[in-house]
């Protein structure tokens, strides 16, 4: 059976107050999404906040998950980097410390033509012995849009396992899904557009990575399990309530997209006891009064907090 399919959460990386990766929380933060119901989890993507940690704490925190879910669910873990020789690096360290698979972007600050982000892809996967799942996320590749025909290619080589697909653009993520199937299925294929899981899902996506599921991961098992059962109203209907709940995102002011999506998180998980503190590396400024308070009151209206 293939193991990557379902739920994988991207998982948020804590840190102390004092700017210390928090480790104490990160391990509730992994029994908190494998009770959840998760399927498997998302170590060091954008969620993670792996462009602001070093190599040193990204095996540090690949190792921590690795520990505390102790084979209870497989692990996906983020290997972004400029160019493949970088990318090999990390995941040799991300296979050591316990990943099952890796997540490759196309390349960062290089820039190359689509024929040569395909040989990137070629590269790193000669050289690991785990899946690859390409992450397709413009943007933060400068507007670098995988093509699905390539994609698909790339899966009937097997180069890639899979994609995480990012980018926002469903109608692309539907000829994905469409040339995928097309081909005999070789791509295990997820939605990040996470305020449409039930739709992507209903059109033939094979799972989902939520980021607002280390806030709730209940409700999204329970989305993912009427979707599996085909109880697309009922899917729907939690769906709607997931995005009365992921309004948090629009909460925290002044910041850029990292500061706002990821420390929204982090403030629900604080306000919810899930971590200690919901602190964001520097140079990601510290919450007011007002972001946290606009925070919880999304969390109380919508049931999440008493």
């Amino acid at each position: 059976m293939n193991p990557f399919v379902g739920i994988f959460p991207p998982v948020v990386t804590p840190f102390t107050a004092g700017g210390d990766i928090d480790f104490a929380s990160l391990d509730k933060v992994v029994d908190h999404l494998i009770d959840g119901g998760m399927h498997g989890l998302f170590v060091l993507g954008s969620t993670g906040e792996v462009a602001y940690l070093t190599d040193e704490q990204r095996v540090a925190v690949t190792s921590a998950i690795a520990a505390r879910a102790n084979g209870r669910v497989p692990l996906l873990v983020g290997c972004m980097e400029q160019t493949a020789p970088r990318v090999i690096q990390q995941a040799h360290r991300a296979v050591e410390a316990g990943a099952t698979g890796i997540v490759v972007t196309a390349p960062i600050y290089a820039l190359n033509a689509m024929s040569e982000i395909a040989e990137h892809f070629r590269m790193i996967a000669a050289a690991v012995d785990v899946p690859v799942f390409a992450y397709d996320i413009p943007v933060r590749l400068g507007g670098c849009k995988l093509p699905p025909e390539m994609m698909v290619e790339l899966g009937s080589e097997g180069v890639l396992a899979g994609v995480k697909d990012s980018s926002g653009n469903d109608v692309e993520f539907r000829r994905l899904i469409t040339l995928n199937r097309a081909a005999g299925s070789p791509l295990t294929l997820f939605t990040g557009h996470e305020m449409v899981n039930e739709a992507m899902m209903l059109i033939g996506a094979d799972g989902m990575v939520p980021g607002f599921a280390n806030v709730d991961p209940a409700r999204y098992r329970a989305l993912w399990d009427a979707c599996v059962d085909g109880k697309w109203e009922h899917a729907v209907a939690i769906q709607n309530e997931i995005n009365a709940e992921f309004i948090t995102v629009l909460k925290p002011q002044g910041r850029g997209g990292d500061g706002t999506g990821v420390g929204a998180f982090k403030i629900a998980m604080n306000l919810l006891g899930i971590i200690e503190s919901p602190t964001q590396p520097r140079p990601l400024a510290d919450f007011t009064d007002e972001d946290i308070s606009s925070v919880r009151e999304v969390l109380v209206s919508t049931g999440l907090l008493t």
